[in-house]
C-alpha cells in the first residue's frame, strides 16, 4: 500500500542505488527499492525531474567535508520529517474542519427548512385568522345595519302610534262635547217644559208644534249621538289595533335589545381575533428573525470554511516550497554520496 509523503530525495537515492548496481531505474524497480511504497505517478514525475536535472547539472563538482555532508543530510532528513508531520497535522485539521463545517452546514440547512415550514404554517394560520376576522367584521356590520333598520322602523311606528293616539284623543274630545251638548239640551228642554206647563192652555198647540220640532231636533241629535257611538266603537277597535301594534313594537324592541346585548360579545370576539392576528404576526416576525440569524450563521460558517480552505492552500504552497528546497539540496547530497 502506498504511503503518503514520498520525497524526491528518497526517489533519487533509490535511483542512484539501482544505477550503482548496474540496473535500469524504471518506475517499478524504484518502487521495489523503496519497499513497494509511493505512488507510481509521483515516482515517475520525480524520475523525470531527476533526469532533467542530470542533463542540465554542471560538470564541476563541489567538494565538501564529510561532516558538512552528514550535517546537510541530517538537516534534510529532519526537515523532510518535520514537513511531513506538519503537513499531516494540517491535513488532519483541515479534514476535521471541513467535516465539522459540512455537518454544521447540513444542520443549518435542516433548521432553515424547518423554520421555512413553520413560517409557512404560521402564514397559513394568519391568513385563516384574517379571513375569520373579516367574516366577523362583515357579520358585525350586517348586524349593525339590521339594528339601525329596526331602530328606524321603531321610530316610524312610534310616530304612527303618536298620531293614532292624538286622533283618538281628538275623537274622545268630540264625543265628550257631544254628550255635554245633549245634556245641556235635555236640561233646557226640561226647563222649557216646566215653563210651558204653567202657561195658558191656548199655548198648548204652539207648544206641541215646538215640541214636535224639538223632538225632530232631538231625533237629529240622537242620530248624531248614534253616529258618535259608532265612531266611538270604531275608535275603540282602532285603539285595540294600536295596542296590538304597540305590543308588536315592544316585542321587536325586546328583540333589538337582545341583539344590542349580543353586539358587545361580537365586538369582544372581534377584539380577540385582532389580538390573535397581532400575536401570529409577532410570531411570524420572530420566525423570520430566526431565519435571518440562521442565514447569517450559515454565511459565517461558509466564510470560516473558505478561510480553512485558504489555510490548506497555503500549507500546500509551503509544502511545495519545502519540496523545492529539498530538490535544491538533493544534487549536493548525490554528489557527496558519490565516491
Amino acid at each position: 500500500m502506498a504511503r503518503a509523503g514520498l520525497y524526491k530525495t528518497e526517489v533519487q537515492k533509490a535511483r542512484d542505488g539501482l544505477i550503482a548496481q548496474g540496473k535500469h531505474p524504471s518506475v517499478d524497480a524504484v518502487r521495489v527499492a523503496l519497499g513497494n511504497t509511493g505512488s507510481k505517478s509521483t515516482i515517475h514525475r520525480y524520475l523525470k525531474e531527476l533526469e532533467a536535472e542530470s542533463s542540465t547539472a554542471p560538470t564541476t563538482e563541489i567538494v565538501i567535508s564529510d561532516s558538512l555532508r552528514s550535517l546537510v543530510g541530517q538537516l534534510s532528513k529532519r526537515l523532510a520529517e518535520e514537513a511531513d508531520t506538519r503537513i499531516t497535522e494540517i491535513q488532519a485539521r483541515c479534514d476535521a474542519s471541513v467535516q465539522k463545517a459540512a455537518e454544521a452546514l447540513a444542520s443549518q440547512e435542516r433548521e432553515g427548512r424547518a423554520l421555512g415550514d413553520q413560517l409557512q404554517r404560521t402564514e397559513t394560520a394568519l391568513q385563516e385568522a384574517t379571513r375569520l376576522y373579516q367574516d366577523t367584521v362583515g357579520q358585525l356590520q350586517d348586524r349593525t345595519a339590521l339594528v339601525r333598520a329596526l331602530e328606524e322602523r321603531v321610530v316610524g311606528l312610534e310616530a304612527r302610534l303618536a298620531e293614532q293616539m292624538t286622533h283618538v284623543q281628538s275623537l274622545e274630545q268630540k264625543h265628550q262635547q257631544a254628550r255635554e251638548a245633549l245634556e245641556h239640551f235635555r236640561q233646557s228642554a226640561k226647563e222649557q217644559r216646566e215653563t210651558e206647563s204653567r202657561r195658558h192652555e191656548h199655548q198648548v198647540q204652539g207648544l206641541q208644534v215646538e215640541l214636535r220640532q224639538a223632538q225632530e231636533w232631538i231625533n237629529g241629535k240622537n242620530q248624531e249621538l248614534l253616529q258618535l257611538n259608532r265612531d266611538n266603537a270604531r275608535l275603540t277597535e282602532l285603539h285595540g289595533q294600536s295596542d296590538l301594534a304597540l305590543r308588536t313594537l315592544r316585542r321587536e324592541h325586546e328583540q333589538l335589545t337582545r341583539v344590542a346585548k349580543a353586539v358587545p360579545g361580537l365586538e369582544r370576539q372581534v377584539e380577540g381575533l385582532g389580538l390573535q392576528v397581532v400575536q401570529i404576526t409577532l410570531q411570524r416576525d420572530q420566525l423570520r428573525d430566526e431565519l435571518d440569524r440562521s442565514i447569517v450563521d450559515l454565511s459565517a460558517e461558509r466564510d470560516a470554511r473558505t478561510v480553512e480552505v485558504e489555510e490548506r492552500r497555503r500549507g500546500e504552497t509551503r509544502l511545495q516550497a519545502i519540496e523545492a528546497l529539498l530538490a535544491q539540496l538533493a544534487p549536493q547530497r548525490s554528489s557527496e554520496e558519490k565516491p
